[in-house]
């Protein structure tokens, strides 16, 4: 501790490691960048948290783990108890979008996703760094961890694709519920298995040129319409 009652970043995460395991520096600047916490600023721009910091921050923590609050109810929640104001603990997070509809899974031959989806063109699209994390609402720290763990690339120019956006934001939306990139990779890795499946596929079937793209498409749909259909099973 640097003083009574201050403690530095390094010092809140081994204090609070013994709960938060997966708690990192990155996640502490990722949630002073949302604005959650303020620590102090000294002269030489380190920060330092008091008592009251760090006991806020545990209850972000706390109510990402265990209510499954998205940051935007924390955040409610946080403005409520500083102006003094109860807060129902109890409270379940807002409700999600409701899965599709039955019908809608069985619609396009059984896959939720058109393939007109995988058809070319979304590489075509540049977006630069940051257009990307205005877009995506990331920052640009998080992008770079994206980046480390093979879920988003740019091009040698430094250029970004609509896809990638698209990936950022999902990413994004993981974050506020306290995963990070790195705890990601498995759908990065799940994505090259599939994709070499789907052209080991075309391989085989050696489709006419005019034929491969839109093969490719309802093979890359088919592929995320099962991927669906397992999870949803599994969280029944």
């Amino acid at each position: 501790m640097t003083g009574e009652g201050r403690h530095t970043i390094g010092q809140v995460v081994r204090e609070l490691s013994g709960d938060f395991p997966d708690l990192t520096i990155s996640k502490v600047r990722f949630l002073e960048g949302k604005g959650l916490i303020t620590p102090e600023r000294t002269a030489s721009g380190y920060r330092l948290f008091s008592d009251d910091q760090v006991e806020r921050l545990r209850f972000i923590l706390t109510s990402q783990r265990d209510r499954f609050w998205p940051l935007k109810v924390i955040a409610d929640a946080l403005d409520q108890m500083d102006r003094g104001l109860d807060v129902d603990l109890d409270a379940p997070a807002p409700g999600r979008p409701a899965p599709p509809p039955l019908g809608a899974l069985r619609a396009g031959g059984g896959t939720p996703v058109e393939a007109a989806a995988f058809a070319p063109g979304e590489q075509a699209v540049r977006v630069s760094r940051a257009e990307l994390c205005r877009n995506a609402e990331v920052t640009a720290e998080q992008l770079q961890d994206m980046a480390s763990f093979g879920l988003v690339q740019a091009d040698k120019d430094g250029w970004y694709t609509a896809l990638d956006v698209e990936i950022a934001r999902a990413v994004g939306t993981f974050a506020s519920f306290g995963l990070e990139p790195r705890h990601l990779r498995m759908f990065r890795l799940a994505a090259d298995r599939e994709a070499a499946l789907v052209q080991q596929t075309l391989t085989s079937f050696r489709p006419a040129p005019e034929q491969r793209d839109e093969m490719r498409a309802r093979l890359a749909a088919a592929c995320l319409s099962l991927h669906v259909a397992l999870v949803r099973a599994e969280l029944g």
